[in-house]
């Protein structure tokens, strides 16, 4: 009995990914999903944004309007943390983080807006951090020599005892999938508990889920916006090695 009422209550539950048309291409049927249509309303939000910024920062005054400081106020503190993390070498990467924590931290706070976040679909956060994975790699690359990295992938033995070599290429392939695994675990795990809260709760469930929502999509949004980006700075400046 009891199994039976927990069924019937879960029924109406909606994790609001929702499969809306399909298409036929090389024999296989693909799926446009609610997860591409908000990944579209974000990056449409994120370009707006930038067009009106950018049309307002060509007449910039002396004395800023409200939206010139919050611009300014966003690429202070943006580069700000860049610094801060990666030294002066770290402003040419200013532009990809500053991105990347402004895709994720909108995709994060969408469920306030009514959508379902981006980032709580494992098909955006992984190309996040394969991005992130390469972007590494190539520095890594760039700023040091191949004796360098062949020591690095030996440590901690000799580069003439490549016992921990192995290991070492293992913890670098799960760099993306830990950076993505993270984000996009914390971001559904909100998702869902929300689901849970309007369906089960559905008739009380009046005013008092705004809380949860500030805590799921803005408070934890912006924590998981912040490790993200932290990881990824901290992964590239060691691949820059010890000059950095």
């Amino acid at each position: 009995m009891e199994h039976e009422i927990l069924m019937a209550s879960g029924t109406d539950v909606d994790f609001m990914i929702h499969g809306l048309f399909s298409y036929e291409l090389f024999g296989q049927t693909f799926w446009i999903t609610t997860s591409h249509v908000c990944i579209l309303i974000v990056m449409l939000i994120l370009i707006g944004f930038a067009l009106v910024v950018n049309r307002r920062m060509k007449r910039a005054t002396k004395v800023p309007g409200t939206l010139q400081n919050i611009a300014e106020l966003i690429v202070e503190k943006l580069d700000g943390m860049v610094h801060a993390t990666m030294g002066k070498r770290g402003r040419g990467f200013a532009n990809y983080i500053g991105t990347v924590f402004m895709f994720i931290l909108v995709s994060n706070i969408s469920g306030i807006l009514g959508l379902r976040p981006p980032t709580a679909d494992f098909g955006t956060t992984l190309p996040l951090g394969l991005i992130t994975f390469f972007l590494i790699h190539i520095t890594q690359f760039r700023y040091q020599r191949p004796k360098e990295i062949w020591e690095g992938m030996c440590s901690p033995l000799p580069a003439w005892l490549p016992i921990w070599l192995p290991i070492n290429v293992i913890s670098e392939i799960a760099v993306p999938i830990s950076l993505s695994l993270r984000l996009f675990a914390n971001v559904l795990s909100g998702t869902v508990i929300m689901a849970l809260v309007y369906a089960l709760l559905a008739k009380i469930a009046y005013g008092w889920p705004a809380v949860l929502h500030v805590y799921f999509d803005l408070f934890s949004g912006a924590i998981q916006t912040y490790v993200f980006c932290m990881l990824t700075m901290t992964y590239i400046s060691n691949a820059m090695g010890d000059e950095a």
